[in-house]
This record gives C-alpha cells, sequence and structure tokens, in this order.
C-alpha cells in the first residue's frame, strides 16, 4: 500500500481496536499462546513469541497477562488450548485481494464464520492459493524523525527499503532482521510508532469513497471474529478519501 495510505489505515484500525480492548487482548492472548507452544516459552530464543509479546505490550495489555499467555502456551497453565493456524483467502469489493490470518481451536467454526462475514460483506472466500501469492511476509516499522537518520539508520541496519510520505517513514524488512532495525533506530533517536511483522502485498488496487468504505467494512466485520487475527488486503485509498471515511 502506499505511504500515507497505510499509516492512515493503521490508525484507523488501531481506534477500533481501542474501542475493543478486551477482544484485541484476547487476540494477542491467543497468539503468545500459539508462539510459546510452537516455539518455546523463551522469547530470547523464540522471536516469534518476542513479536507476539512487543505486541501486546504496546497495547497496554497488563504483563500478568501476558505471565499467564506464555505458561498456556508452554503447558504450564491448566487452561491451556492448543491453536491451529489456518490462512483464508479470496477477494472482497472492488476485487481486492484478502488474505486471512486465524488461529483457532476448531477451523470448522472458524471457516464457516469467516465465509459468512465475507459473502454478508460483499466478498467471496476462495481456494488456497488463490490470493496467498500476492503477499510477502516482511518486517514493516512506521517511523518519524530526522529523514536522515531514518534512512541512513535503517539501511545501515540492514533494511530493504525505506519509503517517505508527509514526514511519515515506511521501513521494510526481512521479518527475522526487523527487531534490529528497530533497536537501531531507537538508539538513533528515532520515533518508531509500530513494528510487527506483516504481509505485504506485491500489486495494489486504487479505491474510490465507495468502494473503500465496503472494503473497511469487510475488514472491520473479519477483525471482530475471535477467530481471526490479522486481515491483509491491497487495496489503496487515497488520503483524502480515507480522511472523510475517519470523520
Amino acid at each position: 500500500m502506499s505511504g500515507h495510505s497505510k499509516w492512515a489505515n493503521i490508525k484507523h484500525r488501531k481506534g477500533r481496536q481501542d474501542e475493543a480492548r478486551g477482544k484485541l487482548f484476547a487476540k494477542l492472548a491467543k497468539a503468545i499462546e500459539a508462539s510459546a507452544r510452537h516455539g518455546g516459552g523463551d522469547p530470547a530464543m523464540n522471536p516469534t513469541l518476542a513479536t507476539a509479546i512487543a505486541k501486546a505490550k504496546a497495547a497496554s495489555m497488563p504483563n500478568d497477562n501476558i505471565d499467564r499467555a506464555v505458561k498456556r502456551g508452554s503447558g504450564e497453565g491448566a487452561d491451556a488450548v492448543d491453536f491451529t493456524e489456518v490462512w483464508y483467502e479470496g477477494y472482497g469489493p472492488g476485487g481486492v485481494a484478502v488474505y486471512i490470518h486465524a488461529l483457532t481451536d476448531n477451523r470448522n467454526r472458524a471457516g464457516s464464520d469467516i465465509r459468512a462475514t465475507m459473502t454478508r460483506n460483499n466478498g467471496n472466500l476462495g481456494e488456497p492459493g488463490s490470493v496467498g501469492y500476492l503477499f510477502d511476509q516482511k518486517g514493516f516499522i512506521i517511523a518519524t524523525g530526522d529523514e536522515e537518520a531514518v534512512i541512513l539508520t535503517a539501511l545501515d541496519a540492514g533494511a530493504e527499503d525505506v519509503r517517505e510520505a508527509d514526514g511519515v517513514f515506511e521501513v521494510i524488512t526481512r521479518p527475522s532482521d526487523m527487531p534490529i532495525i528497530e533497536k537501531a533506530l531507537l538508539a538513533a533517536g528515532v520515533t518508531v510508532d509500530s513494528a510487527d511483522v506483516t504481509q505485504l502485498p506485491s500489486t495494489t488496487v486504487p479505491l474510490e469513497r465507495e468502494t473503500a468504505g465496503k472494503v473497511l467494512r469487510l475488514i472491520d466485520a473479519l477483525e471482530d471474529l475471535d477467530d481471526v487475527q490479522d486481515v491483509y488486503a491491497n487495496f489503496d485509498i487515497p488520503d483524502e478519501v480515507m480522511d472523510a471515511l475517519s470523520e
């Protein structure tokens, strides 16, 4: 997605997450549990767990909640649940590709809920492989600060690309390099607004206002599902359209 539109979308989603903090904490805990179960409970030895914990802390999730989730995932909690990672693929309004990451203890329920939500919101669930090839897993850092400091620090630390729009910088990295580059940026006095491993689209679909509203409603409805962790899509919404939709 284009730089500023991507940042506007992140702010849009963050606002919704703040309104539903209990549901957000449940999703974050699930991600921590799944990471700890499959990679061990030590974040120093499990980068996926370290990223999940960092996201939870960034959302102000209490440390006790984080610790309990790690213990459940590591098998120390009596209420531990084994979650399965599933990816769903399809198309939304305007031909936008939608790539859905779910963690669930019931694949039938997750698939049924996601299919129904797609259908109700002018989307269609596709076959495995129908849109996944359009996305690449990358580290994605949003930073603000002195242009030279951001660009030089990020590239020197191993970033693949740095994009700028209106003073906001997108730093693209290999997933494994993201924590290193984030630490280098912070040491250089750069403000890191967010850092996450995400799925970036190789191509984008520009949207006008009516279709953009439909796509955002679809994403909102999917993100409200308990089994859905993240929703990725390859739309590009102009700044003025995103601003109008956010009013």
